[in-house]
Parts: C-alpha cells; sequence; structure tokens
C-alpha cells in the first residue's frame, strides 16, 4: 500500500481530539484563507478547503462564518504562518507550522517545548530534504464514476497517486499541484471532505515505548498551542 494508505491511516490516528483544540486551529484557518483570497469560497480555493476540512470536523456553521468575517471586518486579525522544524527527544525530527499574530510569543513557546524536553530548533530548511510534501484529497467515492476514468481526468492536475479504501477515495498530488487538483475536483462536482498539504518522513523511524513517552510530551506540548497548527514527525 502507498502514501495514499498512509495518510488515510494517519489521519485515523489525528492528535486533535477535543473541540477546544481543534476548533480555533480550523478558525484561524478560515481567517487567513479569507483574508487571502477573499471570503467567497467559490472563487477562493483555500478557504473552500479550510472550510471542507472544518465541517470534516464538525464545526459548526456559526463558528465558520465568525472565522470568515473575522478576516473581513474593519478590526481584521492577521496572522503570518510560519514554520519551525526540531530535534525532539531520541533524534525526532519534528516539523511544525504555525499561524500567528504574534512571532516573539509562537517563537519563545515553541523552543520552549522542544528546549524542556530534550529536543533544539534547528536552522530553517534543515529537515526539508526528510520529507516528501504531497497534496491530499479525501472524497467519498463517486457513484457512477468509473474510478479509471477518474485517475486519467486527474493526470493532468497532478494526480500521483489514486486509493479506495471503505468506500473513500484518497488522491495524492505534488505539493504545488494543491491548487490545480483542488479545481478539477471541484469542476467534476466532486465535493471534498478533506484536503491539506502533508510531510511524509522518507525515513520513518520506530521508538520503543520508553522513548515514545519522552516524545509524546514535545507532542502534547505541541498540539495544546493555539498557534500550532500542523505537527509532522518521522515517527514510522
Amino acid at each position: 500500500m502507498g502514501r495514499a494508505f498512509e495518510f488515510r491511516k494517519n489521519a485515523k490516528l489525528k492528535r486533535w481530539g477535543k473541540m477546544s483544540r481543534v476548533f480555533p486551529k480550523l478558525g484561524k484557518a478560515i481567517t487567513i484563507a479569507a483574508k487571502q483570497g477573499g471570503g467567497d469560497p467559490d472563487m477562493n480555493a483555500k478557504l473552500r478547503t479550510a472550510i471542507a476540512n472544518a465541517k470534516a470536523e464538525n464545526m459548526p456553521k456559526d463558528n465558520i462564518d465568525r472565522a470568515i468575517k473575522k478576516a473581513l471586518g474593519k478590526d481584521a486579525v492577521n496572522f503570518t504562518e510560519i514554520i519551525y522544524e526540531g530535534k525532539g527527544p531520541h533524534g525526532v525530527q519534528v516539523v511544525v507550522e504555525c499561524a500567528t499574530d504574534n512571532n516573539t510569543r509562537t517563537v519563545a513557546n515553541v523552543k520552549s517545548y522542544f528546549n524542556k524536553t530534550g529536543g533544539q530548533i534547528l536552522t530553517s530548511g534543515s529537515l526539508d530534504f526528510m520529507f516528501d510534501k504531497k497534496s491530499v484529497f479525501i472524497f467519498p467515492a463517486p457513484k457512477g464514476r468509473n474510478l479509471e476514468e477518474l485517475e486519467l481526468d486527474l493526470i493532468d492536475a497532478g494526480l500521483e497517486e489514486l486509493e479506495e479504501q471503505d468506500g473513500e477515495i484518497t488522491v495524492l498530488g505534488g505539493w504545488d499541484d494543491f491548487g490545480a487538483l483542488d479545481a478539477a475536483l471541484h469542476g467534476m462536482g466532486i465535493e471534498v471532505t478533506r484536503a491539506v498539504r502533508q510531510r511524509f518522513a522518507n525515513q520513518p523511524q520506530e521508538f520503543s515505548e520508553e522513548q515514545m513517552v519522552d516524545i509524546e510530551k514535545l507532542l502534547d506540548k505541541l498540539d495544546e498551542d493555539e498557534d500550532v497548527q500542523e505537527v509532522f514527525t518521522n515517527i514510522a
């Protein structure tokens, strides 16, 4: 099984376990998308994606609307997207994607999480070559549509892998082909239930249960921080 299966397996083990954690992160993604491309999801692919991901986590419509308004009103909030790379306990590789309205606060917090768990922040780009970067789309298998034809239709948009499992289709494509794949699926009338840019470790590493106890302390701290949007590791 390929990277599509790997993503679906990891998605089922998603670390966001509480609405108190996930909704602020999803809302921030919606606000950023609306700020960058406007509040109409039909004209803003990034916003359309952010809303789809929010709905997949059962985020209420009022929360979604409020997040869009936060980007468009006179008191609009400006978020900066930042990526930190580091090594955590036992050498685990960690990439942290953040969105913040206060860079000083965010970098201080992220550094403290690594330092307190025996890790360290690395120079930007240090781990870039250790991860494959892919665009991922998940949606219910379209009724009456031949999967081979669907695959052929998406190749020109950047499709690299397509897999069906349990009535769901997972599509993987190039990192820079996210917009093209989104537009192609949208043009076919396919309603995507989840769409993300995902980092897959080139050399996943096994860690012992004892080592994972230490690693989890770092990951839990990162997950609890509202400025942290995504965390990627090389854990097998």
